[in-house]
């Protein structure tokens, strides 16, 4: 009798009309910043020092993949070489 409650259950569901789209909005509404927001979003000298240097970090990140891939293919090499001399 479980499985005659859980069909009926699922069919009221099922029946129920799905609520209108029109009642939420997609997107917030915007609001202006106050100046206290726009104080804290300007570029502030004191902490000029510690700015994050974008174009180094990526020529690193690049150099890290180069050598992933080549001690990948290395490896490959390495268990194919390995593979074919014991046939």
């Amino acid at each position: 009798m479980a499985q005659h409650g859980f069909l009926s259950s699922l069919r009221s569901h099922l029946r129920s009309p799905p609520p209108p789209s029109h009642t939420q909005p997609r997107r917030g509404y915007h609001v202006e910043l106050g100046a206290r927001e726009k104080a804290l979003l300007e570029e502030d000298v004191a902490l000029k020092r510690f700015k994050s240097y974008k174009n180094s970090v990526k020529r690193v990140s690049k150099i890290g993949n180069v050598l992933t891939l080549v001690v990948f293919a290395a490896c490959s090499y390495e268990v194919v070489a390995l593979a074919t001399s014991t046939q």
